[in-house]
């Protein structure tokens, strides 16, 4: 028998509540994640990507927000029915996530070392002198030159690239079974953002960590994941192994975010964009979500929303939410 999936997400569904009436962020979305592997979630911003994984921590802000339905199980154990107090022990602890942007996340009024410390003295019981000892460690792991001197600074005093750092040590100080990363490389130059990619690629690596990988980048999760999930409109709408993905899309969304990307080996000089807007969230109708902006509509799409289908070469892990023949473009996307 095939081993439990380290996390399963079924049916998860996420609801905030406005003036114009419910918005459904996340509107069933389900998957599985494996011990040591990475699963990118891709999509235009608004797509639902971060709200999904708040949902995972549970940090959707109640109001507006409320997670409508669904399960989320890490090793069996379902955390929508911890109370607040237990889920306080597994953000940090068995799930830990880094965030967007690493000066709104790091407190500026706090040395990095009470920050880090903390983290162990709450989780692990450690003493302070173990905490201090634990995280200058953990700082030499991600790359914090003169960690035993640096760990005293405040969070202005370190660049943004070893911002970053600073957050993958904390998400990691306690080996979390999950960790989430989203948009890790945002407002990073190239060259750190290959750094900060290579570091969570080795450390998953070396403790066996699963990733959840949010980016609106393609190139990070062709470097990095070993499947994709592309979202839209609080859907996923296609889901495979990279590989397969990037070799044979079949969602015309995935399409269009690969015709999106700039290429040396192209003769045109310009991308082709996507047309027209994302929908509106609040007034969806009952066909797919992508139709007025699909080039493959059919008159059924208008009115009867796809479920995903088994699709590609590897039928068993490659699924499509279209009712087109995807793959029979003319279009090539490589």
């Amino acid at each position: 028998m095939a081993s439990e999936p380290l996390l399963s997400v079924r049916d998860l569904r996420v609801e905030f509540r406005t003036e114009d009436g419910v918005v459904r962020a996340v509107d069933g979305v389900s998957f599985d994640l494996e011990r040591g592997r990475t699963l990118g979630l891709v999509g235009e911003s608004g797509s639902g990507k971060s709200v999904t994984n708040l949902a995972l921590l549970r940090l959707v802000p109640d109001p507006p927000g409320r997670i409508a339905g669904g399960s989320i199980r890490l090793a069996g154990t379902d955390l929508l029915a911890l109370t607040e107090r237990e889920m306080r022990g597994v953000r940090g602890k068995r799930i830990a996530m880094i965030f967007q942007d690493p000066m709104t996340s790091l407190n500026p009024y706090l040395r990095v070392a009470r920050q880090l410390t903390e983290v162990l003295e709450l989780h692990e019981r450690c003493s302070s002198g173990e905490a201090r000892r634990r995280s200058i460690e953990m700082l030499e792991r991600v790359g914090i030159p003169e960690a035993s001197r640096r760990i005293d600074d405040y969070p202005h005093q370190f660049s943004g690239g070893m911002r970053q750092r600073v957050m993958i040590a904390m998400a990691l100080l306690c080996k979390p079974e999950v960790l989430i990363a989203d948009e890790p490389t945002t407002a990073l130059d190239v060259t750190i953002q290959a750094q900060i990619l290579d570091l969570i690629r080795d450390l998953r690596d070396e403790f066996g960590t699963a990733v959840v990988l949010i980016t609106h980048d393609l190139g990070v999760v062709a470097g990095l994941a070993d499947d994709v999930a592309v979202m839209y409109a609080g859907h996923i709408v296609e889901h495979a192994p990279t590989k397969a993905l990037f070799a044979a899309p079949q969602h015309p969304y995935t399409l269009g975010l690969m015709r999106c990307i700039p290429r040396l080996d192209r003769d045109e000089e310009r991308l082709t964009p996507i047309p027209g807007r994302p929908p509106d969230l609040v007034h969806l109708g009952e066909g797919c979500p992508f139709e007025p902006r699909c080039t493959f509509v059919m008159e059924r799409c208008a009115h009867e929303r796809p479920e995903l289908l088994e699709r590609g070469v590897d039928q068993a892990s490659h699924t499509a939410a279209c009712w087109a023949d995807v793959a029979a473009s003319p279009v090539t996307t490589r």
